[in-house]
């Protein structure tokens, strides 16, 4: 009932199931009470719900109307907007969650599974804590909002998490950055990641005009914002316009307008800015909470922030560092319930070494190759079988080809991470823009994620972790960079960024950002869940000696990444990729009839 609403199942502790409903609905963050991803759950656990012991929400909707009336209170006579945005949302549905919950369900009205109301930001911390491999550790969390919580920092211990510290609506890290997405053109949620990617094409000079007119940072981190610059909090959208209009000389980007080097220039400051936050709070939860913790985990929205996490991670103001890869609110589904099997039933909580309990994040839906086989075969579809799948891979790679990968069980969380993939080679240097504009039909300057091997991910970034769940960046390494100057390229394309993008960086120029960066997924070939996806790498490696390939969500712009074979072949089909792999099936374009698309594909394509 906010954004991204997802469901997730444990059995005795361990994680069975989890998935946003976006991916069954087809809505992009899906905000509706998620009975789609909660049948899936039940499937997969091969229950129903009369073997359910709980049910348990991620939210608090007491704690929210109390924000809710403190705000109107507050605003007084200025709450019309507030109050005509959001009543319903308050007072029509979250405050019923229970019976919406028992009538989605068809629970009965007495008996049944018990109903629990998790916080929300506990719900983040308990994403973070339990399924990490720490025993002990500090818990980070940082969002928009959660009932009055906006940032927390706690500490888990064993089978307990207690929160220490909190800064409170409306100061918040996360509407802050949001702000500035809205302010530069892109959407509020699923644009910040592209604010975040537009970064290091500017420089950090409004820094200063931000800290001392927007946000008072303290040097343990809190901090409180001038709401003068905002209009959240008045239940419009996210700023007041003028202000900032005249702080930054021009209004708001509109979006799809051209973006401009102030653009590029705010997205470097605020993105300095947060790092700076983030970077004192760590030191703060060392320094008073930390001495006995040598971990640090981490949840919230801004937790996907994957620069800021390189740079905490490099900090090495703690030795390990674990960020859960559903930070967003659909991991509070996933936190709700281990937080009520483990804190509120105080079962005992296993450490399996260091492994964490995510198993990948794979924890979505998978195809039999049957399934697949009569999908092709009813609607006529050409594929293909190959004896050694994974080399047959490499070679279409090796030949640019761009290949959709659709194998095992869906990504939970935003990232795709081998199973639900758009795969590429990263030595292209013309691969970036190939991929965003005929491909993923987006902005040209957004960068793309490297899969490296494991023990091969030393020789080409600066990265000494692993990092699964592509959660972190990191720098190529000196050795593999070529001549690159990012002023002088703009000054000479006349700000055009497609000209940017295409000029070769390193000799992996797919997956080099313009300031040498890359967000890395290291994959591991000790683990079964990810063995498919690592032979596929290896191979390449082996045919190339490059032990990396290019990696995107397998989706278009617009749309949540792809769940069945049927949303596969869809954007298969809608967009210029070549190959398209599902399971141990190979279809080509060139070989596939004539696609028409109708409102009713779905409906006609579908198997019985």
């Amino acid at each position: 009932m906010y954004h991204d609403s997802a469901a997730a199942l444990i059995v005795d502790g361990e994680i069975i199931a989890a998935a946003q409903e976006e991916r069954f609905s087809r809505l992009k963050h899906d905000s509706r009470l998620p009975t789609k991803a909660i049948h899936y759950c039940l499937k997969e656990g091969n229950i129903t719900t009369e073997h359910l012991d709980y049910i348990v929400f991620y939210d608090n909707p007491i704690l929210a109307l109390d924000r809710y009336i403190h705000n109107v209170l507050a605003l007084g006579d200025e709450c019309d907007d507030l109050l005509g945005n959001s009543y319903e949302k308050i007072f029509g549905t979250r405050i019923w969650v229970h019976k919406l919950i028992k009538k989605a369900l068809n629970l009965p009205e007495v008996g049944g599974p018990k109903l629990l109301c998790v916080k929300h930001h506990i719900s983040h911390a308990a994403s973070a804590f339990f399924p990490s491999p720490f025993k002990k550790s500090i818990i980070l969390t940082v969002d928009g909002v959660g009932e009055w919580t906006t940032l927390s920092i706690g500490v888990g211990d064993a089978n307990h998490i207690e929160i220490k510290n909190e800064i409170k609506y409306p100061h918040s890290l996360g509407l802050l950055y949001s702000a500035f997405t809205y302010f530069c053109g892109f959407k509020v949620n699923s644009g910040d990641y592209k604010f975040m990617g537009l970064a290091p094409y500017g420089k950090p000079i409004y820094t200063n005009v931000i800290k001392d007119k927007i946000i008072n940072i303290k040097d343990d981190g809190s901090f409180m914002l001038n709401l003068d610059y905002f209009d959240y909090h008045h239940g419009r959208t996210m700023i007041n316009e003028k202000k900032l209009s005249e702080l930054f000389g021009g209004g708001r980007r509109q979006p799809e307008s051209k973006i401009t080097q102030r653009e590029m220039d705010i997205a470097s400051s605020i993105q300095s800015v947060t790092e700076e936050i983030l970077l004192k709070i760590v030191k703060y939860a060392k320094n008073t909470y930390g001495n006995n913790f040598d971990s640090l985990v981490m949840a919230g929205g801004v937790a996907l922030n994957c620069v800021a996490n390189g740079k905490l991670q490099k900090s090495g103001i703690f030795k390990n560092f674990w960020i859960q890869p559903a930070s967003g609110d659909a991991g509070g589904a996933l936190g709700a319930a281990l937080y009520a099997y483990y804190d509120y039933l105080q079962n005992e909580r296993h450490i399996e070494g260091t492994n964490d309990l995510q198993k990948g994040s794979y924890l979505g839906p998978t195809f039999s190759s049957e399934y697949i086989k009569q999908f092709c075969d009813k609607n006529g579809y050409i594929y293909h079988q190959s004896d050694d799948l994974p080399q047959a891979i490499a070679k279409y790679l090796q030949e640019e080809k761009v290949i959709g990968l659709f194998h095992g069980r869906m990504e939970f969380g935003p990232r795709a991470l081998g199973h639900r993939s758009i795969i590429a080679d990263p030595r292209s240097e013309k691969m970036q823009s190939k991929l965003n504009l005929k491909i993923k039909y987006r902005e040209s300057f957004r960068p793309f994620a490297p899969s490296v091997l494991l023990d091969h991910c030393k020789d080409y970034f600066d990265l000494n972790t692993d990092s699964p769940y592509m959660l972190l960046c990191a720098n190529v390494k000196e050795e593999h960079r070529l001549q690159f100057d990012l002023d002088d390229c703009l000054k000479r394309s006349g700000g055009n960024m497609l000209d940017v993008v295409n000029k070769k960086r390193s000799d992996i120029p797919a997956v080099t950002h313009v300031d040498y960066s890359a967000r890395i997924q290291t994959v591991d070939g000790k683990y079964e869940y990810n063995k498919f996806y690592y032979d596929v790498i290896n191979t390449f490696y082996e045919l190339t000696g490059c032990p990396i390939v290019v990696n995107t969500s397998f989706n278009v712009r617009g749309e949540p990444i792809v769940c069945s074979p049927e949303d596969a072949y869809l954007c298969f089909m809608r967009t210029e990729m070549d190959i398209l792999v599902m399971e141990d099936l190979i279809l080509l374009k060139k070989e596939q009839p004539i696609f028409i698309e109708n409102e009713d594909w779905r409906k006609q394509y579908e198997l019985d």
